[in-house]
């Protein structure tokens, strides 16, 4: 009878590890324009003694949502970045859907720089250099070190999963998951 040989890494099922948007803070321009806006319109709206002007007051206040709200709101929603057991995929577009996927078995370099404010939020850029012309960039990514330690493990593990295996106990789980920012 035989022992049966653990699967190797590219038979393991893939997990999902961190799924993020950029930092909040992004949104947090658009949301005072919506709580100004809003005042705006309705301490204005009734104050003009007639109908189209209250009416265009209303419809100056709905393109002023739209523009510096809603569009705003829908591009930090449009990109995504998922980190799973064996690649990054990031997703970006409204309209025209991009999606690019890195795996993490080609091996890469990554480096994480903050701004002042970033470094106050714990967030930041994180720059994957896979060896093309032009980087990867997660922009603004919440918990950046964290992400970057988690990006180190899961291609240490899948370029070496012989130490992986070893290391297991001390590294990533596949059924760990890290959500930042839904």
């Amino acid at each position: 009878m035989s022992i049966p040989e653990r699967p190797s890494a590219a038979q393991e099922p893939e997990h999902l590890v961190a799924s993020m948007h950029s930092h909040a803070r992004a949104l947090f321009w658009p949301s005072l324009a919506l709580i100004a806006t809003a005042s705006a319109t309705a301490y204005f709206y009734g104050k003009f003694p007639e109908t189209w002007e209250n009416l265009s007051i209303l419809a100056g206040g709905a393109l002023l949502v739209v523009l510096l709200w809603l569009l705003p709101t829908l591009s930090w929603l449009a990109r995504k970045y998922t980190i799973t057991t064996r690649r990054i995929i990031l997703r970006r577009g409204f309209f025209v859907r991009i999606r690019q996927e890195l795996l993490h078995s080609r091996g890469y370099d990554v480096t994480v720089r903050k701004n002042a404010l970033q470094a106050m939020f714990g967030s930041g850029d994180i720059r994957i250099n896979t060896g093309l012309e032009h980087p990867v960039v997660l922009k603004d990514v919440p918990g950046a070190n964290l992400v970057q330690s988690a990006l180190h493990d899961l291609m240490e593990r899948s370029v070496n999963p012989v130490a992986a295996r070893r290391q297991a106990a001390e590294s990533i789980r596949p059924d760990d998951t890290i959500i930042f920012g839904g």
